[in-house]
């Protein structure tokens, strides 16, 4: 059985958010020109959504739907 740690799963929400994060601010600031709104909007922005992102992939490790164990060579 092919089983995902919560090591792994915080690493990739980690890594993952930090491109989200670049994105978010790059784009708010591109579209009003203010550092403080667009730092504002990714610091509330991304909280939340990163640990929706964690119960997310914890969920998808129930789901056998999709998931493939390959012989050991």
């Amino acid at each position: 059985m092919i089983y995902e740690s919560k090591k792994r799963s915080i690493a990739k929400a980690i890594s993952y958010r930090i491109i989200i994060i670049t994105l978010d601010f790059s784009v708010i600031y591109f579209i009003t020109g203010r550092l403080s709104l667009a730092f504002g909007f990714m610091i509330a922005s991304n909280l939340y959504t990163s640990i929706a992102y964690f119960f997310h992939e914890r969920l998808w490790n129930k789901i056998k739907w999709g998931l493939e164990t390959k012989p050991k060579p």
